[in-house]
């Protein structure tokens, strides 16, 4: 029964984690949104704002998802361990971009900062496959989404 509770709490915290540090982020996003963001100049591909909130909170559960498989394999697999410090870091890394961009208004802060996630992430979805495959296939879309908002932020440099 011990270990079922174990599990069930590792899975909720990790749950948690990710929409915690996407809640941060929030903080700083929806007044810019509204104000700031809406008179930049913007590349033909940026996509409508309304989509940004699903898209976040469908890739912060798969982020969840992820690290709890990771987390899981912590006893087995020293690696996980520290991948998972790796893993904070880069909550921390998630959060920040929006301070950088939305919150300070520094959109060159921000691209700068997004290419330290991008290859933060990167590492972790290369660390995370060598622990456990589906973990990594988990990150996946928050990769190439990362990637697209990437270019997205350079684009909206270039323009501004």
């Amino acid at each position: 029964m011990k270990v079922g509770i174990n599990k069930f709490l590792r899975l909720i915290i990790s749950l948690l984690l990710p929409q915690l540090a996407g809640g941060i982020g929030a903080l700083f996003t929806f007044k810019a949104i509204s104000s700031w963001y809406q008179f930049l100049n913007k590349p033909s591909f940026s996509p409508p704002n309304w989509l940004f909130g699903p898209a976040w909170m469908s890739l912060y559960i798969l982020m969840g998802i992820s690290s709890f498989l990771i987390w899981q394999e912590k006893e087995k697999n020293e690696k996980a361990g520290k991948i998972l410090k790796i893993y904070f870091l880069h909550l921390f890394l998630n959060a920040a971009w929006s301070i950088f961009f939305f919150g300070l208004r520094n959109i060159l802060l921000g691209f700068l900062e997004i290419i330290v996630l991008w290859l933060v992430i990167g590492y972790l979805l290369i660390s995370f496959f060598k622990i456990k495959k589906i973990a990594a296939f988990l990150w996946l879309p928050y990769f190439l989404w990362v990637s697209f908002a990437m270019i997205l932020n350079f684009a909206i440099l270039k323009l501004n």
